[in-house]
């Protein structure tokens, strides 16, 4: 049995201290054995930089998957090609940087993790993720039964609609970008188990990770505004599944939710 740890998307410095400052005595605790998360809000709140990449894998990240904010930083076309661990949604065109899965070997088996971005209500336009997550599936499976699919997408229907698509060819497909996790977590018939979305990684008293009066003043006034991330405590939110080494189906999967108070309050 392989233990694995998704965490949903990282906002801004306090996720990445909170990370720092938990993520391997949890690992410990949870006896995970590999442990991906999504990075695509790292930095300052959009996109992440080579650097922040950097510190998440010290943190203890695996593997760093994105989505739609994952060019905002200026230095990560450069850096994303130097890093196959750091992934970017396999959708994109081929000519785009960096790669959309890897595969990765660990004492108890290789495993595949593949990033996928969503098209409703999400630009810019790509390719049809149903499709080319398919394609990718069936080159990762050449090399490794055991699979994780993070799929970045803002509606339930196609974050469900794509786990039923993946049911018995993949271990795992969690959705994120919405930040808010969900209690929907169940293992499919083929064999996959399914989160709708992992949640985040970032201030509990916020409105997705930014500061509360930020986001009202926008709500109230309709005007461009400045949102800075929000700080103070963090929650730590994702799902730890259990995953058969030998057939890639999964076993179980549970919601993980874990309370971090900074030693002291980030900014930015």
């Amino acid at each position: 049995m392989i233990r694995i740890l998704f965490l949903g998307d990282v906002v801004g410095e306090p996720g990445r201290k909170a990370l720092g400052q938990r993520l391997k005595s949890l690992q410990d605790e949870l006896n995970v054995d590999f442990t991906i998360v999504n990075g695509e809000n790292a930095a300052g709140g959009r996109g992440i930089s080579g650097r922040q990449c950097i510190e998440l894998l010290k943190a203890g990240a695996t593997v760093i998957t994105t989505g739609d904010h994952v060019w905002d930083q200026k230095d990560l076309p450069a850096y994303i090609d130097s890093e196959p661990r750091l992934l970017r949604p396999c959708n994109y065109p081929a000519s785009t940087p960096g790669a959309g899965s890897v595969v990765l070997d660990t004492p108890k088996g290789a495993v595949g993790v593949l990033n996928v971005r969503g098209l409703t209500f999400m630009n810019p336009p790509l390719d049809n993720p149903f499709t080319r997550a398919s394609e990718e599936v069936e080159k990762l499976r050449t090399k490794t039964s055991i699979i994780f699919v993070d799929f970045h997408a803002e509606t339930t229907s196609e974050k469900i609609g794509m786990g039923r698509f993946l049911d018995g060819k993949v271990s795992a497909v969690v959705g994120t970008h919405t930040h808010v996790q969900t209690a929907d977590e169940q293992i499919f018939p083929g064999g996959t188990a399914f989160l709708c979305d992992a949640g985040m990684c970032g201030a509990v008293t916020s409105v997705l990770g930014r500061t509360v009066d930020s986001i009202l003043e926008r709500f109230l006034t309709a005007m461009p505004t400045k949102l800075p991330v929000a700080g103070g405590d963090v929650l730590l939110c994702g799902a730890l599944v259990e995953v058969d080494a030998t057939t890639g189906r999964a076993q179980n999967i549970q919601r993980v939710r874990e309370l971090v108070s900074p030693t002291h309050t980030p900014q930015g």
